[in-house]
């Protein structure tokens, strides 16, 4: 059962009150896996939000055949139908929001108008930088300095979800039980349709209620390869709860397109030694991909032996 204080329990974090958070933070991604964010103004503006949201609704309305044009740059990257395993779950994608190349490809194959293409460019600008932020502040909690610039060229990939939830499949789940395979997400969550959850390290799930102004931050599997097992790669699953569109926009920092996934030489020390061999990113998505390893079993095939 999930806890219906989620709403409560979640750690929120104030993007305004740096490095006064910093501690706040880096015992929110041991311990929780996830956390809110708040007083991102300056960098996402809420209008800019809702915006968002209105437009992404208007493409997931699309006939199906102009929706599948938004095709796979990698694997999964790209449309997804409702299927056997999440038939209430629909989505459109885009692989690197930081190209401007790719912006430009998702808005021309969906045919957006020159305002939906507005929208799109400046949200993907703006919550690019908003990560990039985020890292800075991941970075300089743990103590590993101002300059680091480790995530600047990782791509950003981008998911609008559809869960079109009607009185019969309440209590079903709309994308089952899993971790992200990147390093964090950023989720603008629908602000009247709850049902998303994520899970503690005791297994009890905790329900995410709707609150608008706010987003989530999420951490996956390549956190925990990076902070050398500090960070908690959370589970999380989305369930029908009531009636209506639910809809949310996820942004996933990935892993480096070229560099090895390793701990900073900072996380290793002998009392703390490497828990996870270097590896490339596409090599370890690729195999929760085909080996069906959706809730972080992967890490494990990727362990230094003892």
């Amino acid at each position: 059962m999930a806890d219906a204080g989620g709403k409560n329990l979640i750690p929120v974090i104030d993007m305004q009150d740096f490095p006064g958070e910093s501690a706040k933070l880096i015992k929110a991604c041991e311990e929780w896996g996830c956390f809110r964010i708040v007083n991102f103004e300056g960098l996402l503006p809420e209008a800019l939000m809702v915006e968002m949201k209105a437009v992404m609704g208007s493409l997931l309305e699309l006939p199906t055949e102009m929706k599948m044009r938004n095709g796979d740059v990698i694997a999964g990257s790209g449309y997804m139908a409702p299927s056997q395993i999440n038939p209430l779950y629909e989505a459109l994608g885009l692989y690197d929001m930081a190209s401007t190349q790719s912006v430009d490809d998702f808005c021309s194959n969906l045919e957006a108008t020159p305002h939906q293409r507005d929208i799109i460019t400046r949200y993907a600008k703006a919550v690019h930088e908003l990560i990039m932020d985020m890292g800075r502040k991941i970075g300089d909690g743990l103590g590993l300095g101002l300059g680091l610039r480790a995530f600047e060229n990782w791509p950003c990939q981008f998911r609008i979800n559809k869960y079109p939830f009607t009185p019969e499949t309440i209590g079903s789940d709309g994308l089952r039980t899993h971790t992200d395979n990147g390093f964090l997400t950023v989720v603008q969550d629908d602000e009247h349709f709850g049902g998303l959850e994520v899970m503690r390290k005791s297994g009890e799930f905790v329900a995410i209620e709707p609150c608008p102004g706010a987003l989530l931050v999420n951490f996956g599997d390549i956190a925990t390869v990076w902070s050398n097992g500090r960070f908690y790669n959370v589970k999380h699953r989305v369930v029908c709860k009531q009636e209506g569109i639910r809809i949310s926009i996820a942004t996933f920092l990935l892993g480096p397109k070229e560099a090895m996934v390793e701990a900073p030489p900072e996380l290793v020390t002998p009392e703390n030694p490497r828990l996870f061999v270097p590896f490339r990113f596409e090599d370890f998505r690729k195999t929760r991909f085909y080996k069906h390893m959706n809730a972080g079993e992967a890490l494990d095939l990727f362990r230094v032996e003892s």
